[in-house]
């Protein structure tokens, strides 16, 4: 089904982050007014935010941004069961137990992406496809490369509740896309949502030749 604009602008807002009127309009294929309308309407009903910022000479420039109640519209995948769940196993099980848990989860993961990864013969085509199947999650993942360094994006968390209540789901990530990317790769997470940022962000850089074994 195809977006509204309203709707088009918040996805953008999540994707991207703080951006200006004109910019909006560019990637969306608006007349800036239009998208002035559009923004003045949604921060009107609470879902972004602005701020005015001066980039030196002349007027200031109003830079929007999605509010709580515009994140509320990307929605964690059954919050509050999960959380529920994880608080029960650690208080009944004990929080081996939960670490069990996670660990398979992280096992049953890593070889679900590794048999789709396994045809691929490039860096590129890796983080293509692991863009793919980390969207079709949730995750609304992308990559780019700047220089020699690769940028593996999630813009969005659909289990940030478990994840807040419970970091090892981070740790068992990272794990994951370091053995999926391989030994030539270091990979490090350099944004992430729960330090209260607006995505997760990976940069995957070649190993130094001494530092490979």
């Amino acid at each position: 089904m195809k977006k509204n604009n309203a709707d088009q602008i918040l996805m953008l807002l999540k994707m991207r982050g703080e951006l200006d009127a004109s910019v909006i309009a560019e990637e969306l294929n608006l007349s800036k007014e239009g998208a002035r309308q559009h923004l003045v309407k949604l921060f009107d009903e609470g879902f972004v935010e602005k701020v005015c910022k001066s980039t030196g000479v002349g007027r200031p420039f109003t830079y929007y941004s999605l509010s709580q109640v515009g994140k509320d519209k990307f929605p964690d995948s059954h919050a509050d069961i999960t959380v529920q769940l994880l608080r029960s196993v650690k208080k009944l099980l004990g929080e081996n137990a939960l670490d069990l848990l996670i660990g398979d989860r992280e096992q049953l993961t890593y070889a679900r992406y590794s048999e789709k990864l396994s045809n691929s013969n490039s860096i590129e085509d890796k983080l293509s496809k692991l863009a793919e199947i980390r969207s079709c999650e949730g995750y609304m993942a992308e990559w780019k490369k700047e220089n020699e360094c690769y940028y593996f994006i999630e813009n969005h968390c659909p289990i940030c509740a478990a994840a807040t209540e419970c970091q090892q789901f981070c740790r068992a990530e990272l794990k994951n896309f370091r053995n999926l990317l391989g030994e030539e790769f270091q990979v490090n997470r350099t944004q992430h949502i729960l330090a209260n940022e607006s995505r997760c962000v990976y940069e995957i850089k070649p190993q130094l030749k001494s530092a490979v074994k």
